[in-house]
Order: C-alpha cells, then sequence, then structure tokens
C-alpha cells in the first residue's frame, strides 16, 4: 500500500464523485489533506467523516481569493505544501454556434485559468523547498473533442498544454508536474444516461465498461507518491481503452 504519511497535500473540487474518491484514497493513506469545494454542507460531511482534515470554501471563479488561498494552506502546511492536486471543474454545455459568451468564458475561467493561478502560486511555494508536485484532472474530451463541449474541450485541452510547459520550466526546481485524462466514468451524471445510448459508448471502450471514480484516484495516489518521482510533463490516460495517445 502506498504510504503519503508526513505529505502535505491539497485538493480542489473535493465534493465531487471523482474528488470524493481521490480525497478518500489519500486519507487512508495518511496524507494530510487540506480539500476544497463550493458547497459548505458537502464539506462540514468530509468534515465530519474524515478527521483531521481541513475543510475550506472557495469559488475559483473569484480570481482574486487564489493567491490569498494558497497563502493560508502555505500557513497551515507550516510552509511546505508537498502536492496540489487541480480537480475542480465545471461544464456548460451548448452546440458552438448557440454558445453564449458567458457559457465560454465561464468554463475557460474556472477549468483554465483558476487551474493556472493555483499552479503559479503553489509553484512559488514549492519552489522555496525545490520540492513539489501538481497533479491537473483533464478529459479525454480534450484530446477527441466533443459535440456541445467546445468551452470544456478547450478548457482542458489547454490544461494538457499548460502542463507540459510548467514541467519544462520547473522541473530543474525538482518540481514534477502531470495530468490525468479520465474517460467515461460512473458518476450521477452518467447514471441518467439512457441505456442503449450507453451501450452505445461502451462498445467504443476496449474493456467495454465505464470506468469507476477509484479507477482516477488510484492514479493520484501513484503521481502523489515517491513511486512517480521520475514522471513529469506526462498525461496519463484512465479510460478504458476508448483512446490512445
Amino acid at each position: 500500500m502506498i504510504d503519503l504519511k508526513n505529505l502535505n497535500i491539497i485538493l480542489t473540487g473535493s465534493t465531487g464523485g471523482i474528488g470524493g474518491e481521490i480525497l478518500n484514497k489519500l486519507y487512508h493513506c495518511n496524507a494530510k489533506i487540506i480539500a476544497t469545494g463550493t458547497n459548505q454542507e458537502k464539506l462540514d460531511k468530509i468534515k465530519e467523516k474524515f478527521e483531521g482534515v481541513i475543510t475550506k470554501r472557495l469559488d475559483l471563479s473569484d480570481h482574486n481569493s487564489i493567491e490569498k488561498f494558497l497563502d493560508e494552506c502555505n500557513e497551515i502546511f507550516q510552509n511546505k505544501i508537498d502536492t496540489l492536486i487541480n480537480n475542480a471543474g465545471i461544464t456548460q454545455d451548448n452546440l458552438s454556434i448557440r454558445m453564449k459568451d458567458e457559457e465560454w468564458n465561464n468554463v475557460i475561467n474556472l477549468n483554465l485559468t483558476s487551474t493556472f493561478l493555483l499552479s503559479k502560486n503553489a509553484i512559488k511555494k514549492m519552489l522555496k523547498n525545490k520540492s513539489g508536485k501538481i497533479i491537473n484532472i483533464t478529459s479525454i474530451v480534450g484530446h477527441t473533442g466533443n459535440i456541445g463541449q467546445a468551452n470544456y474541450a478547450a478548457s482542458k485541452a489547454g490544461l494538457v498544454g499548460m502542463t507540459k510547459s510548467l514541467a519544462l520550466e520547473y522541473g530543474k526546481k525538482n518540481i514534477k508536474i502531470n495530468c490525468i485524462s479520465p474517460g467515461f466514468i460512473k458518476s450521477d451524471m452518467t447514471d441518467k444516461i439512457n441505456e442503449s445510448f450507453k451501450k452505445s459508448l461502451e462498445e467504443k471502450i476496449s474493456l467495454e465498461r465505464f470506468g469507476s471514480p477509484e479507477d482516477v484516484a488510484n492514479v493520484v495516489l501513484f503521481l502523489s507518491s515517491k513511486l512517480s518521482d521520475y514522471i513529469t510533463g506526462e498525461t496519463i490516460h484512465v479510460n478504458g481503452g476508448m483512446y490512445f495517445s
């Protein structure tokens, strides 16, 4: 079992399906965690369930709050942020010619710009320790595109390019930056897909099934641990063989 004892980890989007499973895995591998989300009720439940996990409500659409948030995390962790996991994201789907400027801007600003600002400010802290890891959760859609998701696909493809650039800039400072790209993962959203369409999607996947949040969380554990210390600038696909890079 991977042991993350004494590692200080920030996790955004901890109240969702994938985020919740990442949190669960990190917790049971003994990491010290600051978990964020926008739903205070769900954050309170996290605090009740996971003793010692620090929760913070964070609205990533408010870019002015990000630097202050990282300063607070750095203080809590006594000037040692080991890993930042950028998991938070939103969708606002629409066909391109119907997509409102607001729908485009909201998705790009939160999924891409907020992730850049979190990473930028975390790197500033990590440079002082000459060590750190950043894990960005992107999506298969960022590689394949998807109907009605031009904004989401652009934001997730942007994360891949940003990750490679940051990895090149800060590898010499022992800061490793990677992406995880999930495919179709079981969630409340996929549960609502009608069976015939679900079957057609599964036929496009080599393993002929959707993945689970645990499949993604397992790769987060690997990238957070010493087992991945010679990996940076990479995208690890967790899609059951639906897409090969």
